[in-house]
């Protein structure tokens, strides 16, 4: 089995921001991570991340926020849209 893209999404904001979320179906686990998803979600503008959210290989599910990247704790797809989608809402201001 080849990676299959599972989930798509992208949205452009008015102020120039994007926000795109990615995940795929893996036959075997990225290195670093325990389940067979690989994931981008990047929520900024051209060439400026402000929130960010996978699983590069070596590194494991981490998240970038304000600057700084730490440990993400994976338990679904569904919680990580969630947690994702919060935190670009909470640095929006709309949370």
């Amino acid at each position: 089995m080849k990676a299959l893209r599972i989930f798509h999404d992208r949205m452009e904001f008015e102020d120039g921001a994007i926000l795109e979320m990615t995940i795929w179906a893996v036959p075997k686990p990225v290195h670093g991570s325990a389940h067979t998803l690989k994931y981008s979600l990047f929520y900024g503008f051209p060439g400026r991340k402000l929130v960010g959210y996978d699983n590069e290989r070596g590194k494991g599910d981490h998240r970038h926020l304000d600057g700084r990247e730490e440990v993400y704790v994976f338990t679904t797809p569904e919680a990580l849209v969630a947690d994702f989608l919060a935190d670009v809402k909470r640095l929006r201001g709309e949370a």
